[in-house]
């Protein structure tokens, strides 16, 4: 089910108690001299597309709300942002009026880093106003971590930025977009000393060419395996959601 293709009389009748509110958020964002601005807003969408298409009854996914809190890219340019306290904001407002409408479970599905602190603060606020509903958020690289890091052949296993993953994945998705004359790896220095310590930089501090990762080492065939796990990951979640008690 996608809410933006229905009227309000087919909204009414999807099962509150019975489906889960899927919503995508992203960026539109600078990601190094080979993607698109769009990248993670193209991603975190096909992912979000294929639960519903393998779970279109259970599933009211929602239109992707791409405006992200990306100020730590905005000294590159190529970046729209809202600001952290405006981004809490608009997540409370996109949550609160389906929970009024009755709806029970909620899964902000993230595609976008800067994203993760904005997305946990909000779920905090909106879970005090309604305890008794099911508000939950995940990075989708976060529920696939174990998959997705099987599947990376460079040094890095985790989710950069204009990396091995995202570029593989645009690859697969939107080929045409990625600039491969471009594609340069660009490798954080080695700090094991500070490991466990969260370094308030933005990307043109921390990067060369604002990726971070081993975009050298994509290629689309794994950007189709790359989704295909995070598409399965998600909907297994999401199966597990629908059969979890709502609080109490």
């Amino acid at each position: 089910m996608r809410f933006q293709e229905m009227t309000w009389p087919l909204l009414r009748q999807v099962p509150r108690d019975k489906s889960l509110v899927l919503a995508p958020i992203a960026a539109c964002e600078q990601h190094s001299r080979h993607l698109p601005t769009f990248t993670d807003t193209i991603l975190v969408t096909a992912v979000a597309e294929g639960v519903e298409q393998r779970l279109p009854q259970q599933v009211l996914l929602l239109p992707t709300q791409w405006m992200g809190a990306s100020s730590h890219h905005l000294r590159f340019g190529a970046t729209l942002s809202a600001e952290v306290d405006t981004h809490i904001d608009m997540l409370c407002d996109l949550v609160e009026p389906l929970v009024q409408d009755g709806h029970e479970r909620v899964l902000i599905l993230n595609g976008h880093g800067g994203n993760i602190d904005t997305m946990h603060v909000a779920l905090r606020r909106l879970q005090t106003r309604y305890p008794q509903k099911q508000l939950t958020a995940a990075s989708y690289w976060e529920l696939a971590e174990k998959e997705l890091a099987q599947l990376a052949e460079g040094p890095r296993k985790s989710m950069g930025h204009a990396c091995e993953f995202e570029t593989s994945m645009i690859m697969a998705l939107r080929p045409e977009l990625v600039r491969k004359e471009e594609i340069k790896d660009d490798v954080p220095p080695a700090e094991p000393a500070l490991r466990g310590l969260f370094i308030c930089e933005d990307m043109k501090q921390r990067t060369r060419q604002g990726a971070v990762g081993y975009p050298e080492k994509a290629t689309p065939e794994k950007g189709r395996a790359f989704l295909q796990a995070a598409i399965e990951r998600t909907v297994e979640v999401v199966q597990a959601l629908l059969k979890r008690p709502l609080p109490g």
